[in-house]
């Protein structure tokens, strides 16, 4: 005799008894179902979730190989849902370490750390589409993603500094920037009496 789901959900627990109620109506197999016990599946971390950082890689991966086949159309659509789909999820993580402020450091600072990853991952895109737009001699496309990724980035880091350099290259700018401090111009001296 077969127990009934409805009985096991109350006698066991959590995903144990949803594994187990699924193995018996729908013929899980015991592989799958030890498998549930130990390590649950968490469907936001596979890759054919769109909330996921897999999915945006996974989307960058095939940009790269429309690239390679100078297929820049499905390059540019790619790119597209990459950038949108890392810069929801840097959102997400900042308004999650937000809310952890003075609550839980560690949630905090995680949540904190995949907003910044998320956000160099999306900086990346953009980086990756304004080259796409520059190939296709289309700047006007170019240089609003170029300014992004230094707002984001800063002239200070590589890739703002990479960002700058096509803005140069474009004609954008008129001068060019190799990494140095600033400097202020030098006071006129007084004049002599």
């Amino acid at each position: 005799m077969v127990a009934s789901p409805h009985f096991l959900r109350f006698t066991l627990g959590g995903w144990a008894a949803a594994a187990l109620s699924v193995a018996l109506v729908g013929g899980m197999s015991g592989a799958a179902l030890a498998q549930s016990d130990t390590e649950p599946v968490r469907p936001l971390n596979q890759a054919s979730s769109s909330l996921s950082i897999a999915s945006g890689q996974q989307l960058m991966t095939e940009a790269s190989a429309a690239i390679a086949e100078q297929n820049y159309d499905l390059a540019e659509e790619k790119l597209k849902q990459a950038r949108e789909s890392f810069n929801e999820l840097s959102t997400y993580y900042q308004e999650l370490a937000q809310l952890f402020v003075g609550v839980d450091t560690q949630i905090n600072r995680s949540n904190r750390e995949k907003a910044l990853e998320t956000a160099q991952l999306r900086d990346q895109a953009s980086y990756q589409l304004a080259l796409v737009y520059r190939s296709q001699d289309q700047p006007n496309e170019a240089v609003p993603l170029l300014m992004e990724i230094l707002r984001s980035q800063q002239p200070t880091r590589e890739l703002g500094q990479r960002a700058y350099q096509q803005l140069f290259e474009l004609g954008f700018v008129d001068e060019p920037y190799a990494g140095r401090a600033a400097t202020t111009p030098a006071e006129p001296e007084a004049p002599a009496e």
